[in-house]
């Protein structure tokens, strides 16, 4: 989403690893259907709708759904036949009256200067956008044309207001706000506070705040209940947890989302190894809050499969101090590093918690090397305490 916006360059979006190249790089696999892709659209094809006259009786919402080619043909059609339809009546009134036949119609005319079909268009103008050139106007002689000029413009005052409503709507639309709302391309596992967390990174590019934003987080995967129904779409609901507690988020600088892998998590039993075989998981993860300049609402959303999930990845220090105020560094919003973390799912690590013991002792000489690796390479630099 960064790179196809033009925000951030494309190459600062991928996440890189601070890995051996000399490492066998993995072939491709070929990945299952999102639910909700990337960007945050929603991968759903709704089809055999039989009952197609429910989206007439919110035409409001329809008219703002549909696409700007489609948008602009219906305000220009609906101008352009309510003139043409007026252009009618006028003409009609005109001919009953006897105006277009000069020298045998009454002295005075309903409307003045109407002699043809294409005068009484240019007078249906008039009346509905009140141009008023001074040469066409109605008299006293006829009150049907009188009544019939009341009508057209309370009918051009509603095109006015759903027209212009539904171009006002489709350009104040919510996702527009959450296009500079951004996720890491990967999330990543490893440890916190002593216990395996899924983690992931989110930011806001704009100054304007999301007030009361909110950030949940679902996994949907193919499930088989114990009656044999198969659930092509089960969504499980987990909880996110981040440093001011609880799902609210004060977004005003880039944040680390982590979500705690216990007993209740359905990512209890995942291990490294089934992030390359377990084609059915996807974790969909969405952002919630007021935009703070007009009050709507915004959700932005984003989507995680098995294969864009690190195991034993860090995410790097992105805000810095810098004279007196806060710095953010997005060209490395989405960069990694790799952190001792054990190969083993959270269930076998409460289990036996000697692991951790292994790997504090494997801990220091990999933050040697981290360190020796920083100083051949100044521009990617690995403090310890990142490490640590």
């Amino acid at each position: 989403m960064l790179s196809r916006k033009g925000i951030i360059p494309e190459e600062y979006v991928l996440t890189r690893l601070a890995e051996d190249p000399a490492e066998p790089r993995y072939r491709a696999r070929e990945r299952k259907a999102r639910f909700v892709s990337k960007n945050g659209n929603c991968n759903v094809a709704h089809k055999n709708i039989r009952e197609q006259g429910r989206f007439l009786q919110d035409v409001f919402t329809t008219l703002v759904d549909l696409k700007w080619p489609y948008t602009l043909l219906i305000f220009t059609m609906s101008f352009l036949c309510s003139w043409l339809l007026f252009a009618m009546v006028w003409w009609l009134i005109a001919f009953a009256h006897g105006d277009l036949a000069p020298g045998e119609g009454a002295v005075v005319p309903c409307v003045t200067s109407i002699h043809s079909f294409s005068s009484a268009f240019l007078f249906s103008i008039e009346v509905q956008v009140t141009i008023g050139f001074g040469g066409r106007m109605v008299t006293e002689e006829c009150p049907l044309a009188i009544l019939i000029l009341i009508v057209q413009n309370i009918v051009g005052l509603m095109i006015n207001a759903i027209m212009l409503g539904c171009i006002f709507m489709k350009t104040a639309q919510a996702h527009r706000r959450a296009e500079t709302l951004i996720f890491s391309k990967h999330a990543v596992i490893a440890l916190r506070h002593g216990r395996l967390c899924f983690m992931l990174r989110v930011g806001d590019l704009r100054k304007s705040m999301i007030i009361s934003a909110t950030i949940h987080m679902q996994v949907v995967r193919k499930t088989t209940s114990p009656e044999g129904e198969v659930v092509p779409l089960h969504q499980v609901d987990i909880p996110m947890e981040n440093g001011v507690g609880g799902n609210s988020i004060f977004l005003v600088a880039p944040l680390i989302i982590y979500h705690v892998i216990d007993a209740n998590s359905p990512l209890y039993d995942l291990a490294p190894c089934d992030l390359h075989h377990h084609q059915d998981l996807e974790i969909i993860v969405i952002l919630e809050g007021v935009v703070e300049t007009t009050g709507i609402t915004t959700q932005a959303r984003t989507s995680y499969l098995a294969d864009e999930i690190l195991w034993g990845q860090r995410f790097v220090p992105i805000v810095t101090e810098e004279d007196g105020r806060y710095s953010v560094d997005y060209s490395k919003f989405g960069n990694t590093i790799k952190v001792p973390t054990p190969l083993c799912t959270a269930r076998q690590l409460e289990e036996d918690p000697s692991l951790l013991d292994v790997l504090t002792l494997a801990r220091g000489p990999l933050r040697k090397r981290s360190v020796a690796v920083a100083k051949a390479k100044p521009k990617f630099s690995i403090s310890p305490d990142s490490l640590s």
